[in-house]
């Protein structure tokens, strides 16, 4: 993978366009399909705009795997729709937008884009991972934060952030996280660790906020720094923060193998390379009329070709 790698976050993606576009939006039978053709609206806007060579929608195979769990039990525990043992949980989704990720999965495979998910990991270790072997630029489009500690100027590795649907993107680099964050990409892990995030189960340590986390940071150079710091009585801590932090080890201990992605996935051995036209033209030609995707499918197949 030498050309220009672009990376989706496929569910992140999906949801973005499920709730971006009116759910009025329906199959020939009334099923709904807009998260289908937002989708593809904004792959067909996104290959548009910036052109990579190699594309991958990566997917959640598990969305909370257990190896996560084990180490902090709240990961995820507020989405889980329903649990299986010996199985990944079921994530509580809207109804009309489960019926619709198969759809998705098969119009991708009918026009030839990769799409990979691997047993055991969510899609941000794909992506992970997929950065990690890249020798060439990568863009990896997500409206998930938690992937800006894959950004690197260096590696040419940047994340394009969406901030209203895909027509205005944020491309997050190194300058863009040190001014709204006052870290870099490597940084921005240890951030979210210390400041939790309510919305993946992670408690982080109590009276740190985002602003002291990064004061923490700039002050002590990376978690280790600022844990050794805590044993260090000449380093400039308050009596809270270092009250806060040692109270903190047990989770500080386990929570960077649960906020860093994965990069050693083991991935299936793919052709990532931008499709020009459709692998399975009958296939793709069923699908369109069955579910009329009509204008967002014609688009893409035209950008495609181009």
């Amino acid at each position: 993978m030498t050309g220009r790698l672009m990376l989706l976050d496929t569910a992140s993606l999906y949801f973005r366009a499920y709730f971006g576009v009116p759910d009025s939006v329906k199959a020939p039978d009334g099923t709904p399909v807009n998260a289908v053709r937002g989708l593809l609206d904004f792959i067909d806007r996104l290959v548009r705009d910036h052109r990579p060579e190699q594309l991958v929608a990566c997917m959640d195979a598990d969305w909370r795997p257990g190896w996560r769990v084990d180490l902090i039990p709240t990961y995820k525990a507020h989405r889980v729709a329903e649990e299986h043992a010996g199985a990944p949980d079921e994530e509580e989704v809207p109804d009309t937008l489960s019926p619709q990720v198969p759809v998705i999965e098969e119009v991708l495979d009918a026009l030839g884009i990769a799409r990979v998910g691997v047993a055991g990991y969510e899609a941000d270790d794909v992506i992970g991972t997929y950065s990690a072997r890249a020798t060439g630029p990568v863009d990896i489009v997500t409206g998930d934060r938690d992937l800006y500690q894959l950004v690197d100027d260096a590696r040419g590795i940047r994340v394009l952030y969406p901030l209203k649907g895909v027509g205005t993107l944020q491309l997050t680099d190194e300058a863009v996280l040190r001014e709204k964050y006052g870290v870099d990409g490597r940084g921005y892990a240890d951030l979210a660790l210390l400041r939790g995030d309510p919305s993946d189960g992670l408690p982080g340590v109590a009276g740190i906020g985002e602003k002291t986390a990064a004061k923490l940071l700039a002050e002590f150079g990376d978690l280790a720094g600022i844990m050794a710091a805590v044993d260090d009585p000449r380093a400039k801590l308050t009596p809270s923060q270092r009250k806060r932090l040692t109270e903190a080890r047990p989770y500080v201990a386990v929570a960077p193998k649960v906020v860093r992605v994965a990069g050693d996935v083991p991935l299936p051995d793919v052709d990532t390379a931008l499709p020009h036209a459709p692998r399975d033209p009958a296939a793709l030609e069923w699908l369109a009329k069955r579910w009329g995707l009509g204008g967002s499918l014609q688009r893409l197949l035209t950008t495609l070709a181009e």
